[in-house]
């Protein structure tokens, strides 16, 4: 059997559009590139268009690209602290084939669809000794008559089924906090991110919560995706939920520092931000 890569991650990657032209982004670009930073060896599992060259673009990265007639694409126009999405084409499903059997037992894996592209059973089908993370965004969006991006509670199977953790913002939450109720029972782990005001995590029965580290805002986008991937890689390595977020708050903070990826950080960078500010941690 061929070895799973440390990390895997599965969803599209987003042709964003920026002035002049676009970038890739999308959860599996911030997460692949946060992974790699910390020394893993990543998968990705993805749909794009024939001109986008997925593995060319995330050169470090093992990349199972299906065919799409077209790459998902988003227009992002940040106002005052919020993000306003424009979602302008939307590449072929994910389905549970598309992932690579031995790839279904990497030690982590997460899912981070976009907008609703990967199957919900998807995570349900993935091994038990892999630690399963899943990025709740992507199925509580649906898009208007102008294909601007809203908010919308998910009605269908329960696409957390198999992870052991859900990460959402709270800006994704259509119906306030009612589906985290949902979530918390049948998940061990739930991290909501707060953007500026920091972060709650369940786990043990209970939410905890922990403020921001302190940072410079240059672009926010991704920072979630990396809180994600931080974190998952850190709770794998000390099974401390307390720790682990933490380090994940801690590269989210050092990772809005730059424009897309520019500024993600590695695990010095990562420890060395922890280490000058002991006071934020959970409570």
């Amino acid at each position: 059997m061929t070895r799973p890569p440390d990390f895997v991650t599965i969803g599209h990657a987003v042709r964003d559009l920026v002035p002049g032209g676009w970038r890739l982004g999308g959860t599996v670009t911030f997460a692949a590139v946060q992974a790699h930073r910390l020394g893993l060896r990543v998968g990705v599992v993805t749909r794009a268009s024939a001109d986008v060259d997925v593995a060319a673009e995330l050169p470090f990265a093992t990349v199972v690209q299906g065919a799409s007639p077209v790459t998902t694409c988003f227009e992002n126009v940040y106002e005052r602290g919020h993000r306003r999405q424009r979602v302008r084409e939307h590449a072929a499903p994910i389905a549970v084939a598309d992932v690579p059997d031995a790839w279904r037992e990497a030690p982590i894996i997460l899912v981070g669809p976009v907008f609703g592209e990967v199957d919900a059973a998807l995570a349900a089908s993935l091994q038990e000794q892999s630690v399963v993370g899943v990025s709740a965004q992507g199925w509580l969006r649906a898009a208007d008559e102008e294909g601007n991006v809203v908010r919308a509670p998910w009605t269908g199977a329960p696409f957390w089924a198999g992870a052991d953790a859900v990460f959402v913002s709270d800006e994704d939450l259509a119906d306030g906090e009612h589906q985290l109720d949902d979530w918390a029972r049948d998940v061990a782990v739930i991290g909501m991110t707060e953007s500026y005001r920091g972060a709650r995590m369940w786990s043990g029965g209970a939410w905890r919560r922990m403020e921001a580290f302190p940072g410079d805002e240059v672009d926010p986008t991704g920072a979630g995706d990396t809180f994600a991937t931080a974190f998952l890689v850190r709770w794998r390595e000390t099974g401390d939920v307390g720790e682990a977020a933490r380090f994940g708050a801690a590269a989210a903070s050092l990772s809005i520092a730059g424009v897309a990826c520019e500024s993600t950080p590695d695990r010095a960078q990562i420890e060395q931000r922890m280490r000058a500010h002991p006071e934020v941690a959970l409570r």
